[in-house]
C-alpha cells in the first residue's frame, strides 16, 4: 500500500555527461560506451548500462572531449577511443 512517500508519481531523471545538468529521461539521449566506441541506444532497448547526453550541440560537440577522458579513466592511458 502506498503512502505519501512513495515514488509512484516520480518521473525518472538522469545527468547529462557533459553538462551535469539533471533532466527528465526522456529528454536525453541514452548511449552505452564500449572499447570499440558510442552506441547511440535511440530505441531505449539495449539492457546494459547507460550514459545520458543533452541533444543539445553544445553537449553533444562536448562528447568527444568526455569520452577521451571516460576511456582513460575506465580502459587505461594506453586506450583511446
Amino acid at each position: 500500500m502506498p503512502n505519501r512517500n512513495s515514488h509512484a508519481n516520480r518521473t525518472p531523471e538522469r545527468t547529462c555527461v557533459v553538462c551535469r545538468n539533471k533532466r527528465v529521461v526522456n529528454e536525453l539521449v541514452s548511449f552505452v560506451t564500449l572499447r570499440e566506441g558510442l552506441i547511440f541506444d535511440l530505441d531505449r532497448s539495449l539492457q546494459i548500462r547507460k550514459n545520458y547526453v543533452c541533444p543539445s550541440n553544445e553537449c553533444l560537440r562536448g562528447l568527444e572531449k568526455w569520452k577521451k577522458r571516460y576511456a582513460k579513466k575506465t580502459f587505461g592511458a594506453a586506450f583511446a577511443l
